[in-house]
């Protein structure tokens, strides 16, 4: 028996699911674990975390950070990483209302994705 266009596209949803969910589980143990060799690091390093001395979040250094084993690279990218997660499932989500033609959930997770973007924007223009 041949499935229909609605029942491909279900399947198809349901595998971006799927994918979505194990995003999340590997996304959040990866930051958490980021975290903790940041706070381990610190600790060998004797750096305290009410020592009111931590750097700011550089992006361009991220990377060289991670290699130097700099307790803050560690740190950032778990921020970052458990920060992004969440945004991704919103993404995943998205793409599978669009899919399934659900266009009312669709403009929630696009509502969501604005929110982020508009405090993003928020942010940035305090910051400076």
């Amino acid at each position: 028996m041949t499935m229909t266009t609605r029942e491909q596209q279900h399947e198809a949803s349901a595998d971006v699911e799927t994918v979505i969910a194990r995003l999340l589980l590997v996304g959040t143990v990866v930051g958490i674990v980021l975290l903790a060799i940041g706070v381990v690091l610190m600790a060998a390093n004797g750096i305290s975390p009410e020592s009111g001395t931590f750097p700011a979040f550089s992006p361009g250094s991220l990377v060289a950070d991670l290699a130097a084993l700099r307790p803050e690279g560690y740190l950032w990218a778990g921020i970052v990483i458990l920060i992004a997660t969440p945004i991704a499932r919103v993404i995943g989500e998205l793409a599978v209302f669009a899919v399934r033609g659900d266009r009312a959930m669709a403009g929630v997770a696009l509502a969501i994705l604005g929110v982020i973007a508009l405090s993003v924007v928020a942010a940035l223009g305090l910051q400076g």
